[in-house]
């Protein structure tokens, strides 16, 4: 029978060499939701999602991927902020083949079937006329779509995204916020975001993963995000 979670957190602490920035964590994301994790600056979501990705290993705990009897769970991610050198006039069809790299292979070349996968990416995100652009010279929404578009060339079976609206207007935001959610019900993939606009986050997310204090609070994000719940945490929060 198969699961219905695709992630698995158990008693995971997450942190800085000795320094522990969250301990005794207990998730479980369900296969196919589109949940967001919320909390304060410095409440730890960026340190916990590159522990999720394996760029930081937990310190102790144990994460896991279920798995359908084959290899494990493909990631796709969006950082918070991205910085590539201007110098490589990197376009952004060739950004988006970044997220080919995994699947092509060290030292061999992106074939025509990798070339029209990432062009059919980037139709996805809404920046198919981005292609020959150079990522440099793109507004941030733009840079935000080749971006996105990146992590889908992975051919994610999870989309992780770390504040993919920040520093944007909020037209733009919308529009992402929009997109992601096209995303989500037609591939049915399963998605974790952080970003601090309760709001869109209201309109768009099934689960809601809030840390607190060094606490997780989990649920659906028709209980958690209500007013009187909100007040109730934030009140936690700052009192």
């Amino acid at each position: 029978m198969t699961e219905d979670w695709l992630l698995s957190l158990d008693d995971v602490a997450v942190g800085y060499g000795r320094r522990v920035v969250l301990s005794g964590i207990g998730i479980k994301l369900p296969r196919g939701s589109f949940t967001g994790l919320l909390g304060a600056n410095g409440s730890g979501k960026s340190t916990l999602i590159k522990s999720i990705i394996g760029v930081i290993p937990p310190l102790s705990g144990k994460i896991q991927f279920a798995s359908q009897d084959g290899p494990d769970p493909v990631l796709g991610y969006v950082p918070q902020r991205e910085a590539l050198d201007s110098i490589f006039l990197l376009s952004g069809l060739e950004v988006v083949l970044m997220g080919c790299c995994g699947r092509v292979g060290p030292g061999r070349s992106f074939g025509r079937e990798h070339r029209d996968w990432a062009q059919q990416c980037l139709q996805s995100a809404g920046a198919g006329d981005l292609a020959r652009q150079r990522f440099s010279e793109l507004s941030g929404g733009q840079k935000q779509r080749v971006l996105i578009a990146r992590a889908l060339a992975a051919k994610p079976d999870l989309l992780i995204l770390d504040e993919p609206t920040a520093g944007i207007d909020a037209a733009t935001s919308r529009a992402i916020m929009e997109l992601l959610g096209r995303i989500h019900r037609e591939q049915a993939l399963t998605l974790l975001m952080v970003n601090h606009d309760l709001a869109a986050m209201r309109q768009f997310i099934q689960h809601v993963i809030w840390l607190q204090e060094g606490r997780i609070t989990q649920g659906r994000a028709d209980e958690l995000l209500t007013r009187d719940r909100l007040e109730e945490m934030l009140k936690l929060q700052f009192s």
